[in-house]
């Protein structure tokens, strides 16, 4: 049976920024054109005005505005999209400059929308570092910014932190919290509109979630990991509030590992959702370093944290482990709608259209069509080639696609 749901889809598409209307709708945004010279104080120092809906109170489940789904000749479609990551550009990293950042993020967003991805994202290049490209950009992005933690880890802070099993993947934290949390010079509302003035399709935002980045700090100030998760959690939800991407999605690749750890995780990312203005989403895998996963288990484990999230969808990791889970994520509350992961990004094998067609009408048949928001990789691509990348792409919107019938 076709879809019919509550929820809604994302709203309607922002230009670039330079439009006369835009302008006029927006007053701080300046009468020049950012594509054509974006100066990067403006993206630094600019910030939406604060949406005036308020935000539900915390535990409370965000209800979602009626939209239509979208349609193509009146029969709802399964949607595709990324999970956020790109192969940051040679080019890019040879010769690092914000003009090249922002060349490096309009290639990406054009490489999606020619492949006719219908949610797109900026490859998580808004996360890029020019002054130091090697920096990670799924952590230390969001919390070296900070107030009051300190970036410098001594060797005694590194054995400290090695004494923690759950995080063995890494040899060093990401900082130490050494005071109350402040969000110092973090500005994802900043970062995010270099990449709204770059492209007119419907935009992803993406961040790491609370307690993904708790578990990769040393802590001095907190009383426990709960709370130091709550306070990174209030942090990001005031930023999150200011964004309008049409998606915004919270990652979370620790948590799988650690399922023991849901309840006041949960809690956290739920902050963080009820502040999203627009469609509120997650994404959930095993981790992904050198093609390896980095942690075992289930989905089983994790079934009443899926359907306890306040978010639209959750993006899941299926391809690489194989569907046999499907029919226990027919137990997530309804909801709760699916993001299939039907491409392997631990393999450079390039799935054919076929494959995930066939993919996609197994998870319709157990879970139910209505049930799959959309289709996408398993993780970012960031440790692919670009080429095997692309190809991936593009075979994502062939399959789907496929599936129905066009």
């Amino acid at each position: 049976m076709r879809r019919s749901r509550s929820c809604f889809e994302p709203s309607g598409v922002r230009g670039c920024l330079c439009t006369s209307s835009s302008r006029a709708a927006d007053p701080t945004i300046p009468s020049s054109c950012p594509r054509s010279s974006p100066p990067e104080s403006f993206w630094r120092s600019w910030k939406r005005p604060k949406p005036s809906v308020g935000n539900p109170p915390a535990g409370a489940r965000r209800i979602l505005r009626d939209r239509p789904n979208k349609t193509e000749g009146g029969v709802e479609v399964i949607e595709t999209t990324v999970v956020g990551s790109y192969p940051v550009p040679d080019w890019l990293v040879a010769l690092p400059s914000e003009q090249a950042l922002l060349d490096a993020m309009a290639v990406v967003l054009k490489i999606q929308e020619n492949a006719g991805i219908d949610v797109v994202t900026d490859g998580e290049l808004s996360r890029f570092d020019v002054n130091h490209p090697d920096t990670n950009g799924m952590i230390e992005y969001f919390v070296r910014p900070l107030a009051n933690v300190r970036t410098t880890i001594t060797r005694a802070d590194a054995e400290t932190f090695g004494r923690d099993a759950g995080m063995a993947f890494r040899s060093r934290p990401s900082a130490i919290v050494e005071g109350a949390l402040g969000e110092g010079a973090l500005d994802l509302p900043g970062d995010y509109g270099r990449a709204r003035a770059l492209t007119r399709a419907r935009l992803k935002f993406t961040l790491t979630g609370p307690h993904m980045l708790t578990k990769t700090l040393l802590d001095e100030h907190y009383r426990s990991r709960q709370d130091l998760c709550g306070a990174l959690a209030d942090l990001l939800a005031e930023q999150v509030a200011l964004i309008d991407a049409d998606v915004i999605q919270v990652d979370e690749a620790n948590l799988p590992g650690h399922p023991e750890e849901a309840d006041w995780a949960l809690e956290c990312i739920n902050r963080i959702l009820n502040a999203v203005q627009t469609t509120p989403a997650v994404h959930l895998c095993f981790g992904n370093y050198g093609g390896q996963s980095i942690q075992t288990g289930s989905w089983e484990k994790l079934i009443g944290y899926l359907g306890s999230l306040h978010c639209d969808h959750v993006l899941l990791e299926l391809a690489h482990r194989g569907n046999w889970e499907l029919p226990r994520l027919k137990e997530i509350d309804a909801s709760v709608r699916l993001g299939l992961g039907v491409i392997d990004v631990k393999s450079n094998v390039v799935e054919t259209p076929d494959e995930i067609a066939a993919k996609i009408e197994e998870a319709a048949r157990v879970l139910g069509e209505e049930r799959i928001a959309f289709i996408n990789p398993d993780c970012g691509f960031w440790m692919l080639k670009r080429s095997v990348a692309d190809r991936k792409i593009h075979a994502l919107v062939a399959g789907r696609d496929l599936f129905a019938g066009k």
